[in-house]
């Protein structure tokens, strides 16, 4: 064994690990993923001491949100106040419907994936949780289940972001 290539190999696996875009896009290693979690058209995180309202969102076995569809003002952080009235996980993770299309594919072919991300709670049966998230500028942001299947059975959303 060439312990030069071996550590050679050992050092660009670690490198890989450390910066999650040499990973996979948009996911990092050791069983998580992240997301672009900062600015962008979908917002960022937001400070929990600046909430300019609450939202209660209820995820269902019906593979659907209640509400899917919410109005935002440009600016405004909401805290999200999720419930899981299902016999199954569900999760809300908040991105772009390209981000989501390309997690939820991730999801399918890594299902054991843990999510550590602000734009992201998922939670067991029966179990409530929520995150606060900052809507930055106009338009049209979207959240789903991407736990596999939820997706493409339908559990989506939208906020609309004056």
């Amino acid at each position: 064994m060439n312990t030069s290539r071996t550590l050679l190999g050992l050092a660009t696996l670690a490198a890989a690990l450390s910066f999650p875009a040499l990973a996979a896009p948009g996911h990092g290693g050791h069983g998580s993923h992240g997301h672009s979690a900062s600015g962008g058209t979908t917002g960022q995180p937001g400070d929990p001491a600046k909430v300019t309202r609450t939202v209660e969102v209820v995820m269902d076995d019906t593979m659907r949100f209640t509400p899917a569809t919410i109005e935002a003002k440009a600016g405004e952080t909401i805290r999200f106040v999720l419930k899981n009235d299902g016999k199954v996980k569900h999760e809300m993770v908040i991105g772009t419907l390209d981000e989501l299309r390309e997690h939820a594919d991730m999801m399918r072919k890594m299902p054991d994936m843990q999510h550590a991300d602000p734009n992201t709670a998922t939670l067991a049966p029966g179990q409530r949780g929520g995150l606060v998230w900052q809507f930055t500028q106009t338009g049209t942001v979207d959240f789903a289940c991407l736990i596999p299947g939820h997706f493409e059975a339908g559990m989506v959303g939208k906020v609309t972001v004056r």
